[in-house]
C-alpha cells in the first residue's frame, strides 16, 4: 500500500515538472501586440505614399519658404552688413525619405504544431538605423520563443539556427505587428532568414527566408 502511494506521488511530481517545463497551455493562448512603424505611424506613411505629386511639391515649396523666412530673419537681426556665404547657407529641406526595404520574407509552417504566417522585412530608416518588422504576423505560441537572424533557412523542426546567429530578442507577441532593432554592425549579406525559435527545446517554430 505504501509502495503504491509512493508511486502515485512520484508520478504526480513527474507530471507537474513536465507541465512546468513544456507549458502546453501556451499553445492555446495568444499574446497580441501592435507596434507602429518606427518614426511615422502607418496612417502617416500611407498618407504620404498616396499624396499626389503636386501636393508633395507644394509641401516642399512651403518648407523651403519657411526655412528662407527663418534665415532672412536671422540675418536681419544680426546686422545690416551681415551676409551669410552661400556655402554656409542651409540646403532647402526635402520631404523626409521613405524607409528602404533591404530584405523581405514570408513565414512558413514547419509542421502541424509549429508555424507562422505574415511578412518579415528589414528596413533602413532615414536616420540610418535598421529595424526588422513583422506585419500581419500570427504564430503558433510556445514557451520562451525568441527571434533570430540565421545564416541558414531552416525548414524542419530540429534544423537549428546555423552558425553566427544574431539574437534580436524575445518574441513580443505571437499575434500582431512588431519591431526589432537590428545591430548596426550586422552584415546582412551573410544572413538568409528570420527564425522564430523555442530556446529551451531548440525547436524551430517558423522561418521567413529572405528573397
Amino acid at each position: 500500500m505504501k509502495t503504491k502511494a509512493l508511486l502515485i506521488i512520484v508520478l504526480v511530481v513527474v507530471v507537474a515538472a513536465g507541465l512546468a517545463v513544456t507549458k502546453p497551455w501556451l499553445y492555446f493562448v495568444n499574446r497580441e501586440v501592435n507596434e507602429a512603424f518606427p518614426g511615422l505611424t502607418d496612417e502617416q506613411r500611407q498618407a504620404v505614399a498616396n499624396m499626389p505629386e503636386e501636393q508633395k511639391q507644394a509641401l516642399i515649396d512651403m518648407a523651403m519658404s519657411t526655412r528662407k523666412m527663418v534665415e532672412d530673419t536671422a540675418i536681419a537681426q544680426s546686422g545690416a552688413d551681415t551676409v551669410v556665404p552661400d556655402a554656409e547657407q542651409a540646403m532647402p529641406p526635402d520631404m523626409p525619405d521613405e524607409p528602404t526595404a533591404l530584405l523581405m520574407g514570408s513565414f512558413i509552417d514547419i509542421d502541424p504544431i509549429h508555424g507562422a504566417e505574415g511578412s518579415a522585412t528589414i528596413y533602413e530608416l532615414p536616420d540610418g538605423d535598421r529595424v526588422l518588422r513583422f506585419e500581419d504576423f500570427r504564430s503558433k505560441n510556445g514557451p520562451d520563443l525568441h527571434v533570430y537572424l540565421s545564416t541558414e533557412a531552416p525548414t524542419s523542426t530540429f534544423a537549428g539556427l546555423g552558425a553566427n546567429e544574431i539574437h534580436l530578442g524575445a518574441l513580443k507577441g505571437n499575434v500582431g505587428n512588431q519591431n526589432y532593432d537590428v545591430p548596426a554592425d550586422v552584415d546582412l549579406s551573410q544572413y538568409r532568414s528570420v527564425v522564430i525559435y523555442c530556446v529551451p527545446f531548440r525547436v524551430v517554430f517558423s522561418t521567413a527566408a529572405f528573397s
